[in-house]
């Protein structure tokens, strides 16, 4: 045990005890009384409270003013931009940095477990023996069972008998109570979750890839079922398949979590809350993080209009007191001399802070390509006896928008480098339609020079570009000033990610190949990609985890998780609702679980009509609606110059336009999106 201090800005502080596993996960004991609420009769405990937060590097403000508090069962997000300072937070809310302004109360006796993003593990261990670990005091009472049972059998005087026994009630009872006889099955169902196969349990953690060792850290501290749990990126080489498991696992949680991640799809199912850190200070948000995002730009509206009237009411008071000033009477000297103290008094607001500067993308293309953009003809590849994958055979035409999906090492990454040139298939082929000309992301990066400097790596696209051109889009990337001359070698994963993304924009293809193109983006960034993909009038080939991204994009999934690989067209909301359900009948053993080719076709022509049926109707109730909201915006900007000299009910009138209107953004993207979907049909 070791004593962590939380100071205060009187320099007095608190004492909270660690208790640290040497690991990944850390312990926190926190100390004091810990501050609790009425809530409609029942006390509602806030386990975790921060109270102006601030931490500087020297003269850099990290963060600052950071006041939240969570309760027993809540679960929150954590978001901002990359360098926002939210693993800042989390070091100071473990002990691992010590805050210089604010207040930090942690729970008396309740403790804290934390997921790092680098977690250490035990190399020499295999993952049974690091996990079970976990349970060392079920471990040393099973012990003590067993040799109870051997001391019983052996006993022969029956005081001596009597006394085992009671002792042996007592410790199996004990055992039982904290779940003695189930922790190998939650060994086991954890590890079988979160992608482990049964084969590799007695494996040694010294050859695990540092993604699977990340996996069976974040195995390791769901076990361990902390009071307040910490998760730095817990998505992060997880497939789809156990990202979703994880969901249903942290859903039934019935403790505290705050989660960082930009995983926008998981943050969705699994928080009820969002804390947002942006220009150095936080935003607490009751709600999810697509509700984050409808209120924060809502706040922002009513902010920005707010503002907006007040600087024209002072503008209009000031110039009133200048005119009185000027008539220079003394009846309109008072007159202006009590304006002025009203306005004094007034509480100004402040200029809301501008939004962190964006990156703009847009991807070109040269030339159009043909109708017919890529022919895979029963390509597999293997590696000696081991089958990666066989008769993978598809078709992939102009304008379509085609995401790869299935468990890791299903061969995805590995299907894009035989078509980029970069690996041979063991047999099949494939062949570009006419005019095609082919851009590919590698998820590894491996195209960068990394002796090039961030100029010269871009400019190698095209000698043709002039240096104001490539260096405008550097910027619009993040890269200003010396920064463009920093060597490829000594950028972060993010930085890279940036610099291939801008060779794609230059390379000017019109089909795109891209392998995990969101790994590495934080959230800011994703959605920019995502928008400039929209744009693009070319041709997309994308293996991603991202669900949120393929939703927003995909017009075709193919599975090659299963076989044959499922085929289905439209995003992955349809296909996780229709083919996920038919894909597990196919897999079933027995004819039971069989579906013919027939029989799938039909199910497949009837939930198409079904699919056209349900767009329709969402079509109508759009067209409706926008209907509804622009007769009603027509009475509000009626009823606001009727209230052109009432202040306050032009700010209540002008907060229920701005709601109206941005109602109306919303009906109108779904109304266009929906149009796009039927006029595919």
């Amino acid at each position: 045990m070791k004593c962590c201090r939380t100071y205060l800005k009187n320099g007095s502080y608190i004492n909270r005890n660690f208790a640290i596993i040497i690991l990944h996960v850390v312990f926190i004991r926190g100390g004091g009384a810990h501050p609790a609420k009425k809530n409609y009769g029942e006390i509602t405990v806030i386990v975790l409270n921060c109270n102006n937060i601030g931490f500087a590097y020297g003269t850099e403000t990290i963060i600052k003013n950071i006041s939240f508090n969570l309760q027993e069962n809540d679960k929150a997000g954590l978001v901002g931009v990359n360098g926002a300072g939210k693993s800042t937070l989390f070091k100071i809310i473990t002990g691992e940095l010590h805050q210089e302004d604010g207040e930090l109360f942690i729970s008396k006796e309740l403790v804290l477990g934390y997921l790092k993003q680098n977690a250490t593990l035990n190399s020499e261990n295999t993952l049974w023996e690091e996990l079970l670990e976990v349970f060392s005091s079920l471990v040393a009472m099973e012990e003590d069972i067993k040799r109870l049972e051997k001391e019983i059998s052996a006993a022969l005087n029956q005081e001596k008998l009597d006394s085992l026994m009671k002792e042996y009630g007592r410790v199996t009872d004990r055992f039982s109570y904290l779940g003695g006889f189930e922790y190998n099955s939650r060994i086991r169902g954890v590890l079988r979750g979160l992608g482990f196969l049964d084969s590799e349990f007695e494996s040694k953690i010294s050859i695990l890839s540092g993604g699977q060792k990340t996996r069976l850290a974040l195995a390791k501290v769901l076990l361990e079922e902390p009071d307040i749990l910490l998760l730095d990126e817990p998505t992060n080489h997880l497939d789809i398949a156990a990202v979703e498991w994880l969901e249903e696992y942290l859903k039934s949680y019935k403790k505290c979590l705050l989660i960082i991640s930009h995983d926008r799809y998981f943050l969705d199912s699994v928080t009820n809350k969002t804390i947002e850190i942006e220009n150095k200070t936080c935003t607490f948000y009751t709600t999810n993080y697509s509700g984050y995002v409808r209120q924060k730009a809502v706040n922002r509206e009513i902010q920005e209009k707010h503002y907006q009237l007040q600087q024209k009411e002072i503008a209009r008071q000031e110039a009133i007191i200048e005119q009185q000033r000027r008539f220079n009477r003394e009846k309109n000297i008072i007159a202006a001399e009590s304006r002025q103290k009203v306005l004094d008094r007034m509480i100004k607001l402040d200029k809301p802070e501008a939004a962190p500067h964006q990156i703009r993308m847009k991807f070109n293309q040269a030339v159009t390509s043909g109708n017919e953009v890529l022919e895979l003809d029963s390509i597999s590849k293997a590696y000696g006896d081991k089958k990666l994958f066989e008769d993978v055979s598809f078709k992939v035409r102009k304008s379509e928008r085609v995401f790869l999906l299935g468990p890791n090492g299903c061969g995805k990454s590995t299907l894009l480098k035989i078509l980029s040139g970069r690996l041979e298939a063991s047999s099949g082929r494939f062949d570009f339609g006419a005019k095609v000309k082919m851009g590919y992301y590698d998820q590894e990066m491996a195209d960068l020079n990394e002796d090039n400097t961030i100029l010269d790596e871009v400019w190698s696209v095209d000698q043709k570009l002039v240096q104001t051109e490539v260096r405008s889009a550097l910027a619009a990337f993040l890269f200003t000033g010396e920064d463009v001359y920093k060597k490829i070698s000594v950028l972060s994963g993010g930085e890279k990610s940036r610099v291939s993304m801008l060779k794609l924009i230059f390379s000017e293809a019109n089909f795109i190949i891209l392998d995990e193109p969101t790994n590495h983006l934080d959230i800011n960034s994703r959605e920019i990609l995502e928008a400039a993909l929209q744009d693009y009038d070319g041709t997309l080939l994308i293996v991603s985890h991202d669900r949120y991204f393929i939703d927003k994009l995909a017009t075709r999934i193919i599975d090659m998780g299963v076989k044959p690989p499922v085929d289905c067209m439209g995003n992955y909301t349809y296909f996780a609702s229709h083919f996920k359900r038919n894909t597990a009948s196919q897999n079933t053993s027995g004819e039971a679980g069989t579906i013919t080719e027939a029989k799938q076709s039909h199910i497949s022509t009837k939930e198409e009509r079904s699919r056209i049926r349900r767009l329709e109707k969402q079509l109508s109730d759009a067209e409706r609606e926008i209907a509804e909201i622009e007769e009603q915006l027509g009475h509000i900007e009626g009823e606001m110059l009727e209230a052109a000299t009432d202040h306050l009910r032009l700010i209540e009138l002008s907060d229920q336009k701005v709601n109206k209107e941005k109602r109306l953004e919303e009906v109108y993207a779904v109304w266009t999106d929906v149009s796009e979907q039927l006029e595919k049909q």
